[in-house]
């Protein structure tokens, strides 16, 4: 008889080794399932193998990402829906800072090579949209704007998450994407409205009410 695999042990295996690289932790076959209940089994059990642990890990992180990027809502501002999808990347890296230092580790593969491209094109379809909407001059590169957002998310997360600022950093996301906005051809006092309702990371003291 075949035993059902349980994903809750799944997840616990790929959470538990995430934690051990960010704490610099050697991470072994006998290390990752200590003090866990199984056995080292369970990792050929559900993962072939430390190999496809590390793909695992790394694959978890992207699809957490994709999961928090389909929670944003679509509305008929795209600036503000392409604001709120930077928003989420950051959420999610804060929610699952482990993870977030895996996935972008390119010495190991994904269990789904596209997964990466896949969420970044989230954010490109969008860009299309606020050019379509005579909000960004068509001519624009939607890669290499998404790409830039993406930038400001990851400098952001990377200085709050795993860096030395504090959570109220996180506020100047909100100037710095109007700037890129604006570059991009949206105009300055349209743009921080959209800005401003998709970003909810505010400084102390913010009249919530106000973007």
């Amino acid at each position: 008889m075949v035993r059902t695999k349980n994903p809750a042990v799944r997840t616990r295996l790929i959470e538990r080794a995430a934690q051990m690289l960010r704490a610099r932790e050697p991470v072994t076959l006998r290390s990752v399932v200590r003090d866990t209940g199984l056995s080292t089994m369970a990792v050929y059990t559900y993962f072939g193998g430390m190999e496809g642990l590390w793909q695992a890990v790394r694959q978890e992180g992207f699809t957490r990402l994709a999961a928090e990027l389909g929670t944003v809502t679509r509305t008929k501002d795209p600036v503000r829906d392409l604001t709120a999808l930077g928003a989420a990347y950051v959420t999610n890296a804060l929610a699952n800072p482990d993870l977030y230092r895996v996935m972008f580790d390119a010495t190991v593969d994904l269990e789904n090579p596209t997964a990466a491209d896949d969420t970044l094109h989230i954010l490109v379809t969008t860009i299309e949209r606020a050019q379509q909407a005579d909000r960004f001059a068509p001519g624009a590169d939607a890669r290499s704007l998404a790409t830039q957002c993406w930038a400001i998310g990851h400098g952001l997360v990377s200085l709050v998450a795993t860096g030395p600022l504090p959570h109220d950093t996180l506020a100047l996301g909100a100037p710095m994407l109007v700037a890129l906005f604006v570059d991009a051809g949206d105009t300055p006092a349209t743009c921080r409205d959209s800005v401003g309702r998709g970003w909810p990371f505010r400084p102390p003291g913010h009249d919530a009410g106000k973007p």
